[in-house]
């Protein structure tokens, strides 16, 4: 058996104590899972829109190839896609939402020059450049965003655990214990004070 859980005056003091701990650590969790919850849906609808960029961006891009193909060549283009640049300046730093890391993604937006000679291609190729320089840059700022959700959505499933064990375990029982040793020190003084009543009522007769 618990020592913890003999009904002395100490064990109340104790059990009070823990309860008014649990009960301040429930408040925090629910507040941490309640903040973590609003920046989750504000990650979700940026996420969202930047989907929907995407797709409209893509769509402008392919277009444009397609055209540039037709005009200059699939030959033509492969070669000059061979020419441009690889994306190498990306770099993922960490900011802490209530303790939650996320990542903050960081990369150098360069001016957009073409990799290319303007003698010999058409502004299809150009458009076509541009589109999927916006596509690389939203992907970038889309990749962030899933991330970042994904791990509040993980941190939101452990804090709501966390705030369901304090709820439904923890409180209640040290406020069942609380309650027991309450009434069994209770008795206990009534059963002294009727104790000492009647040996007072017999020194008195």
């Amino acid at each position: 058996m618990d020592p913890n859980t003999f009904p002395t005056k100490g064990n109340l003091i104790l059990a009070k104590n823990s309860l008014a701990l649990s009960k301040q650590g429930y408040d925090l969790m629910d507040k941490k899972r309640n903040i973590l919850i609003r920046e989750l849906m504000d990650l979700i609808a940026k996420a969202t829109d930047i989907q929907n960029e995407i797709d409209t961006t893509f769509t402008n891009a392919y277009r444009a190839l397609q055209k540039a193909n037709i005009q200059m060549g699939i030959h033509q283009v492969e070669q000059i896609s061979q020419s441009v640049p690889v994306e190498d300046s990306i770099r993922i730093k960490r900011r802490s939402v209530m303790g939650t890391e996320i990542p903050k993604v960081e990369y150098e937006k360069k001016e957009e020059k073409p990799a290319y000679s303007f003698y010999g291609t058409r502004i299809s190729l150009d458009e076509a450049c541009q589109q999927f320089a916006r596509v690389k840059e939203l992907t970038i700022r889309l990749a962030e965003v899933e991330n970042s959700a994904y791990r509040l959505a993980y941190n939101i499933k452990k804090t709501q655990k966390r705030a369901n064990a304090l709820q439904n375990i923890t409180i209640p029982r040290y406020q069942r214990l609380t309650k027991e040793i309450q009434e069994y020190l209770e008795e206990k003084e009534r059963e002294e004070f009727t104790r000492l009543k009647v040996i007072k009522r017999r020194k008195d007769g």
